[in-house]
């Protein structure tokens, strides 16, 4: 089992859930909000082997967290995983824009100079800006678009582009979102939970459920479910250069 993309360290019960994490998942990228929070996470789970930690600094806190901007670049060369970091362009934080893209920018330039980072990326309403900003830095490593929903002319940009996509089973629930799933080329996507934000039916998705979408990947490939399956692993092995 794989999950691209979950906040475990922000589940309620999230030291009673590391060891089954660990277990039943091959690979769990727990992304951060802070770079205060990387540092924190990465010491309580330096002993769960399965789980990596990204170090993000979330758009949506940009302002409360900027000052915490000269930790976070400071600290790309001691991680190869960087997330969630990108811009959300949706109105609650218009007013802050200014700020997101100069982070985002600042990060992008910095994993660059580190010689490449897996980097798990926020593009709500903001996709445009996040492709452009990727575009200016092209060692900047493997950029993962998380919970994609842009245009489908943004879409094809990324994937000329090569970024990965981590999908989830949320976002298979509806209309927009499988249409979406549906042009990304297979070798591109990966599961994710995006948990416990993502929820299904008032409940967390958890980490080893970020797989249950391999099913309606299925449908949407018109293959069997154990051929998506064998393809995230596939995939995993793409992003990581065989070091999964």
């Amino acid at each position: 089992m794989i999950d691209l993309h979950t906040h475990l360290d922000l589940y309620p019960n999230a030291l009673d859930i590391l060891a089954r994490v660990n277990n039943e998942n091959r690979f769990t990228l727990a992304v951060t909000t802070s770079p205060r929070a990387w540092v924190a996470t990465s010491q309580v789970f330096k002993e769960y082997g399965n789980i990596k930690v990204a170090l993000g600094l979330h758009p949506e806190i940009a302002v409360e967290k900027y000052n915490e901007l000269d930790l976070l670049l400071s600290s790309i060369p001691k991680s190869y995983f960087v997330g969630e970091v990108g811009i959300d362009g949706s109105t609650r934080y218009l007013k802050t824009l200014d700020k997101q893209e100069l982070i985002f920018d600042s990060t992008i330039r910095e994993c660059e100079k580190a010689g490449g980072r897996i980097i798990s990326i926020h593009s709500r309403n903001a996709a445009s800006k996040v492709l452009s900003t990727l575009k200016k830095y092209p060692g900047c490593g493997k950029p993962v678009l998380h919970w994609f929903s842009g245009s489908i002319a943004e879409l094809k940009d990324a994937v000329k582009m090569e970024c990965f996509f981590s999908v989830n089973p949320v976002m298979t629930s509806t209309k927009k979102g499988k249409d979406l799933i549906s042009r990304i080329p297979s070798r591109l996507i990966l599961p994710e939970s995006d948990g416990p934000f993502a929820s299904r039916k008032g409940n967390p998705v958890m980490p080893w459920e970020a797989m249950d979408v391999a099913s309606d990947l299925s449908e949407i490939w018109s293959v069997s479910t154990q051929a998506v399956e064998e393809t995230f692993l596939r995939n995993l092995d793409s992003l990581m250069d065989g070091k999964s």
